[in-house]
């Protein structure tokens, strides 16, 4: 956490996480065309913001992507802000402005946290139903092989469909499967309309991924990439207000014993 304050100390850094607030998975070049700084200057920032956990990067291709990471915000407010009788709903909702999707190609999730576990355990608490259900109220039949198809239980709403697959699986390394149907059920069990419904239904299959990596003392990093949204997506919209919530659950779970509170 001091690492976080003092990366946020700086006006510059303060300066490029508003930049990614606004407009997450930007280049290196994009970044300082948008605020006039040098490349050198950014470059050096970025590099504090990596170290603070306050920025992630992901590759496409010969490009580096640099995302928000609300993570350490989420931290922040944990221990600070929740001391002060605030609303952890508005918390939660003020996060979902610092995961803002990129317009400039398809929207896409990202967020990495470190949880105080072991690569098997992380992987059982993904993919074991005694565990997603505590922390989820969601849980998976499939064989957990590439191809598989999966049955979602999702708040007692059984989703079934050839096309929800796993689609990569790496035991205690990497685990991608595509998302859910979304169903009249569905709905009815969440209280969408019949608009709502079938604005989502229409969109395509997106797809997460968890990576899964140990970096000693008993701490495990967790990243979780959410893409495949079409431009626009409200998908993508919905994902980066809950997925937080699931993480937090889950790390919760795995370093108490017990999830948050719904």
């Amino acid at each position: 956490m001091d690492e976080v304050f003092r990366a946020l100390a700086d006006p510059s850094r303060r300066r490029l996480l508003d930049s990614l607030n606004k407009r997450s998975g930007q280049t290196l070049r994009e970044l300082c065309a948008g605020l006039d700084m040098a490349r050198q200057s950014v470059s050096k920032h970025l590099a504090v913001l990596e170290e603070a956990g306050l920025v992630v990067t992901v590759r496409r291709g010969r490009e580096k992507l640099h995302y928000l990471n609300a993570a350490p915000v989420n931290a922040i407010a944990d221990r600070w802000i929740s001391q002060y009788d605030r609303d952890r709903v508005r918390v939660l909702a003020d996060l979902k402005t610092a995961l803002e999707e990129t317009p400039m190609d398809q929207p896409r999730f990202v967020y990495v946290t470190y949880i105080g576990t072991t690569p098997e355990r992380l992987w059982q608490a993904l993919t074991e139903p005694a565990f997603t259900k505590r922390y989820w109220d969601t849980t998976f039949t499939t064989e957990w092989t590439a191809g598989s198809p999966m049955t979602w239980d999702n708040h007692g709403v059984v989703l079934t469909d050839p096309e929800q697959v796993v689609v990569e699986s790496d035991p205690f390394r990497r685990l991608a499967y595509t998302w859910h149907s979304f169903t009249p059920e569905l709905a009815e069990r969440f209280g969408w309309d019949a608009g709502f419904l079938a604005t989502i239904a229409a969109e395509p299959r997106s797809t997460v991924t968890f990576d899964i990596e140990p970096t000693g003392d008993g701490v495990v990093k967790l990243t979780v990439v959410h893409d495949g949204f079409a431009p626009g997506s409200t998908i993508a919209e919905m994902v980066s207000g809950g997925w937080p919530n699931v993480i937090a659950s889950l790390k919760t779970l795995l370093e108490t014993g017990d999830p948050l509170p719904v």
